[in-house]
């Protein structure tokens, strides 16, 4: 869009002008008589004040200059230019390079820029239902017979041409009339008596009139049904009206004959038809349950498949908008392109990424083994992630923080709940091969995770080996299985407290706060648990991981640290999880009350990470025990603090309202 930038600062200021120089009313007493209630005024015009309240005639800024409506002025002070782009000029990111300046396009044998480019693509729109009730032409709430029959008349084989159908149409017409005649026979003889002054005694008579074009494009002449049962016959089969059927196989049919339809649509123009064909498809899912989803998009470019030597001159492009993760992932990472939203203060505007440029970098150059973009990219259509649409995610350590994680939220963090916060089970072993993705879509993220203390190697090595995963398997997300790994790895899971102990977490060694020692990592300030923004765009990242706190039992506190969430939890909630009354949370250690307070720490370290401990029963026997009555250990309530924090809109200010709102609005 174009702009003459200083006669549109003229034409504003003299609006503004003419209205600072409107007449105030008379006095306040009389104000509110002098204005009309009409909401709709109140929804158009933002409301505008004085300290005093007194209402002030509009437009006070550009942007209400060119809201109005009435005025026109948006339309009448921009316009669309069109320009040629040179693909050499752009990288992979299609970033344009410094310094290039587009052709603009110039009018040619009397055709405007629009008319040029419409010569070249021709776009069609498959928009999504908004509305169950619309009933006009084109809504996905349409009758599916309409649909069918406008499909026929745009496309299909015209009926002058078909001697067969016109010799049924004889056929059926002659019978219909030797009915008709019997029928009303009677009556019409009855009539013919009156007689006609003029006319010779008329002679009534009722004919059909069928026509194969008026018989599919009138809403009773032919309707779709469905057959149920086993494939008999057409004549013995049981069917059903298509009004009987759902609305996600009505949706998922309506959408492929509209397909059908743009592109026949396309192929019929016979003289300089555009070479290029694109349709842009709104939201498929809706109405659509996740398996339709999922047909739809994988088979939704072979519906228009051309299977000729001129298929590469009749091949439609496709564009789909989505909110769906079952969509997103069934194509890959390399057709998305994702639009993220850029923060900045008083504007809005999203940054187009294409996953493409991701997908070439997201293994490590230097290392041939490194397999994290074919990781991410099955995890992520395992699991239906729905990390593309989120405000926010939550990247947890095992199944126990996945089904906890809401119950906390509510708990400590409760304007969570009305943001889209996506939870993510990743494991510590394979969070930090998410690093890539999150930077790259710039969204903030809250880590939660496990410090997972091991005894030192015997060696004298400062770092702890790594967990020797395979790359091409799959994560195995049981913390067992992780503490099994660090076993063969020659450490053994031990208290965070053991002098020199090692985590065998690699998201804490190769991501946040990038420490391997226990020591470093309890002693790591909450500034480098965080990576900040460098610009506005920039994903904002935290780890939470137990810390030490206070554990009491019996009149004695002292520091302690958990090793897993289980411990942390136990400690924090040491008399509660003791009670006799708690057993099936299986958290209670046999004789606590003879024991001092290392004991039960060390007896609860033991108890946790033995083979015959179950953490997912212990999870949803948390569950059925009322929340108000356990503490939500506190990295993890420090972690949802910042992330509502950060992510949770702050409420405006509230100011006093107008004199006049209650009768404007």
């Amino acid at each position: 869009a174009a702009i003459d930038a200083p006669a549109l600062r003229t034409s504003f200021q003299e609006a503004r002008n003419r209205a600072r120089r409107a007449p105030a009313p008379p006095n306040q007493a009389n104000a509110l008589q002098q204005v009309v209630p009409c909401p709709q005024a109140a929804e158009a015009v933002p409301e505008q004040r004085q300290a005093n309240g007194e209402y002030l005639p509009q437009p006070r800024t550009l942007c209400d200059y060119l809201a109005d409506s009435i005025g026109d002025h948006l339309r009448r002070s921009f316009e669309l230019r069109y320009y040629v782009l040179d693909s050499a000029q752009f990288g992979p990111d299609f970033r344009p390079a410094a310094g290039y300046t587009p052709l603009r396009m110039t009018h040619d044998k009397g055709r405007g820029s629009r008319e040029i480019l419409s010569s070249l693509i021709k776009v069609d729109f498959l928009h999504a239902q908004r509305h169950l009730s619309d009933s006009g032409g084109g809504a996905r709430s349409e009758d599916l017979s309409r649909c069918l029959s406008r499909f026929y008349e745009r496309n299909l084989e015209k009926h002058e041409e078909d001697y067969d159908a016109q010799r049924a149409l004889y056929q059926s017409e002659a019978l219909l009339n030797d009915h008709l005649e019997r029928v009303f026979g009677p009556t019409l003889e009855r009539l013919s008596h009156l007689g006609y002054p003029g006319l010779n005694n008329p002679k009534l008579l009722i004919k059909t009139a069928l026509n194969p074009a008026t018989i599919l494009s009138s809403h009773d002449g032919a309707r779709v049904h469905y057959a149920v049962g086993p494939e008999v016959g057409i004549d013995t089969q049981t069917t059903l009206p298509d009004r009987y059927n759902g609305l996600g196989f009505k949706n998922l049919i309506y959408m492929v004959v509209e397909l059908l339809d743009a592109h026949a649509r396309w192929l019929d123009i016979e003289e300089n038809r555009p070479p290029l064909h694109l349709i842009f498809i709104e939201e498929p899912e809706a109405h659509l349950h996740a398996q339709l989803q999922q047909v739809f998009i994988r088979k939704v470019l072979d519906i228009l498949d051309i299977p000729d030597e001129d298929a590469p001159h009749c091949t439609t492009q496709i564009v789909v908008s989505t909110h769906s993760p079952h969509v997103l992932f069934e194509r890959g990472f390399q057709p998305i392109r994702y639009f993220r939203r850029v923060r900045e203060a008083g504007v809005q505007r999203s940054e187009v990424l294409s996953m493409a440029s991701f997908y070439e970098t997201a293994n490590d150059p230097n290392d041939p083994t490194d397999r994290t973009r074919d990781f991410l990219e099955r995890y992520l259509r395992l699991t239906h992630c729905d990390l593309f649409f989120a405000d926010a995610a939550i990247l947890v350590e095992g199944n126990v923080e996945r089904l906890l994680m809401p119950q906390m939220i509510a708990k400590v963090a409760p304007g969570l709940l009305s943001t889209y916060v996506s939870i993510l089970e990743v494991g510590g072993a394979f969070g930090h091969r998410f690093k890539g993705l999150i930077e790259f879509l710039g969204l903030t993220t809250l880590i939660v995770t496990d410090i997972d203390s091991v005894m030192a190697p015997a060696a004298a090595d400062p770092v702890a080996p790594d967990d020797e995963d395979d790359p091409d398997a799959d994560p195995d997300l049981e913390e067992a299985a992780e503490d099994r790994a660090a076993v063969r790895g020659g450490r053994k899971a031990c208290m965070a407290n053991e002098p020199g102990a090692l985590t065998s977490n690699q998201t804490l060694i190769q991501w946040l706060p990038g420490r391997s020692t226990i020591a470093d990592l309890l002693n790591a300030t909450v500034e480098q648990r965080i990576q900040v923004r460098t610009v506005a765009s920039d994903a904002l990242i935290r780890v939470s991981y137990q810390t030490s706190v206070n554990a009491s039992w019996r009149g004695t506190t002292a520091a302690m640290v958990g090793r897993t969430l289980e411990e942390a939890f136990a400690l924090e909630n040491l008399a509660w999880c003791q009670d006799a009354a708690r057993a099936e949370i299986r958290l209670r250690v046999r004789g606590c009350n003879k024991l001092s307070l290392e004991q039960i720490a060390q007896s609860l370290h033991r108890k946790i990470k033995s083979a015959n401990f179950r953490k997912t029963d212990f999870a949803l026997a948390l569950l059925s025990q009322d929340p108000s009555a356990w503490t939500v250990p506190a990295y993890i309530s420090e972690g949802l603090l910042w992330l509502e924090h950060e992510v949770v809109p702050h409420p405006p200010e509230i100011a006093a309202p107008p004199i006049n709102a209650g009768a404007v609005a």
